[in-house]
């Protein structure tokens, strides 16, 4: 047993303990009843495991019967324990007060009240959760720069990162997307990793995947369309996830460089992850970056939003996702522990600019808590004086 899954099943399964030990002590429901709610927690600590189970069995409608109650109620016993620690907190200082200074507010604090305060907020909360994640929001960034050709007035990038196509995300959500990119207009679409997600595992890519790539390839950029490999195209199955991108027309960048008419040389960086499952032949960062061409504008695809000091300052714009901006709200506080770059567009210390999405798609719940999914449209444009 891995050490993931270990620590999954730890985790999880605690969350679940603290739940369901929190519920039978406010309510002491019978014996039935605690039976009953004891095999729902146990199912849904599981539902994860199952849903990886039958999806590579190929039995995706068992599969997704487990997946949207399993994957939502992940979401929302987050969301609870969330709300419950602090409020927690809040009653041990409360009952420390009583003890100590006889002084205490009861009944608003008491532990049955907290509780079902917790269990409405993380109910509201994930309602609206459910909603937000299909609120696709298209971000404008403008980078300007003296390295464009005479003549070209503008050149637009549009980002889409961590769509995580899969067993929840499908046509459906797929189309609202593309409709996305499509108003945008792109010059250069660019996927900067976790474009698929889920069992890929077959010789030949299933129906359904053949449909969500013909509607990716059926969207036009005239420029070309680039993709780098992020980690869950290697949980997927990394030959096919590539088979698959490929088919959805992007050119796949692994550690390589491509310059454009335009002024602009896109350099695309595997996952580290890949380095788990194959032997990687690939230029290091340092080395492919400074072989490119100073003139031109040095356009950077990795999944993650990491820069080693040897790169910085040796691209003009690096395009990252991964980290979702925590996809539930207060999750993004413990992403920067990993990431300390933030969602949004910034400078780095040697004046390369970074920008990272929040990701188009969701992972695990299909849910995002204050973190919106993005589509980012970069409108790269002469600087004065050009």
């Amino acid at each position: 047993m891995s050490i993931f899954l270990i620590s999954f099943i730890s985790i999880y399964g605690g969350m679940h303990a603290y739940a369901f030990l929190r519920m039978r002590s406010l309510y002491t429901p019978g014996n039935a009843t605690t039976a009953l709610l004891a095999s729902w927690m146990i199912l849904m600590t599981i539902a994860p495991l199952l849903v990886r189970f039958f999806e590579r069995s190929g039995m995706d409608r068992i599969a997704l019967l487990i997946a949207w109650p399993g994957y939502i109620w992940m979401g929302f016993l987050f969301l609870l324990v969330t709300a419950l620690l602090p409020m927690e907190t809040i009653c041990a200082v409360n009952l420390l007060a009583k003890r100590s200074y006889s002084f205490a507010a009861e009944g608003f604090l008491s532990a049955a009240s907290t509780f079902r305060l917790a269990l409405l907020i993380a109910l509201v909360a994930s309602i609206y959760a459910i909603f937000e994640a299909n609120w696709i929001r298209s971000e404008h960034v403008t980078i300007s720069t003296g390295k464009l050709p005479a003549g070209v007035s503008r050149i637009r990038v549009v980002q889409v990162s961590d769509i995580h196509l899969g067993l929840l995300l499908r046509e459906i959500r797929l189309t609202r997307i593309i409709k996305t990119i499509r108003e945008a207009r792109p010059d250069i679409l660019v996927s900067t990793g976790d474009l698929v997600d889920g069992r890929l595992s077959r010789e030949e890519i299933l129906p359904h995947q053949r449909t969500l790539a013909a509607m990716l390839s059926a969207v036009p950029a005239p420029a070309g369309k680039f993709a780098v490999v992020g980690n869950h195209e290697v949980f997927a199955g990394l030959r096919q996830a590539i088979v698959f991108t490929r088919s959805a027309g992007f050119t796949v960048l692994r550690g390589q460089s491509v310059a454009l008419p335009s002024g602009i040389t896109i350099t695309g960086i595997d996952d580290p992850v890949v380095s788990r499952v194959e032997r990687s032949g690939q230029r290091s960062e340092k080395a492919l970056l400074e072989a490119l061409p100073a003139g031109s504008f040095r356009l950077l695809l990795k999944h993650r939003p990491l820069i080693p000091p040897g790169s910085d300052g040796r691209f003009d714009l690096q395009l990252s996702g991964h980290v979702h901006k925590g996809q539930l709200f207060p999750f993004n506080f413990l992403v920067k522990l990993t990431h300390p770059f933030p969602c949004g567009t910034s400078t780095t210390a040697a004046g390369s600019q970074l920008h990272v999405s929040r990701g188009t798609g969701t992972w695990g719940p299909p849910m995002r808590l204050f973190a919106p999914p993005e589509v980012t449209v970069i409108d790269i444009i002469p600087s004065n004086g050009h």
